[in-house]
């Protein structure tokens, strides 16, 4: 029974696993989104992310917010200078689509 169960565990994880998409592009500053309505590049203190896909603007959820916050501090260009301006940064998000909200399961930036 035991393995029944870790069988349909392990299938459940795959299955999720392969409806992961991935979408490429610039990440934005959401809360000087809402402010502005315009483009926002990201500072060392934003919390809350977008991503702007072929012109279309989707919000991340606070997971991805959390795992951006941590991927703009971890920059390989940043590491060296952390007060550097961190300019337009492009990034490469795997999830999920829930309407314009992306369920960030891995994030990096470039």
């Amino acid at each position: 029974m035991r393995i029944i169960v870790k069988l349909a565990a392990f299938a459940a994880i795959l299955s999720g696993l392969a409806l992961a998409e991935t979408w490429n592009g610039r990440l934005l500053d959401a809360s000087c989104l809402e402010q502005q309505k315009n483009a926002c590049d990201p500072t060392s203190t934003s919390v809350s992310f977008a991503m702007l896909v072929g012109g279309k603007v989707y919000r991340l959820d606070d997971a991805g917010n959390s795992k951006a916050v941590e991927a703009i501090k971890n920059r390989a260009d940043r590491s060296k200078d952390p007060s550097m301006p961190t300019n337009q940064i492009t990034a490469r998000i795997s999830g999920s689509m829930e309407g314009d909200i992306l369920k960030v399961e891995t994030i990096q930036v470039q």
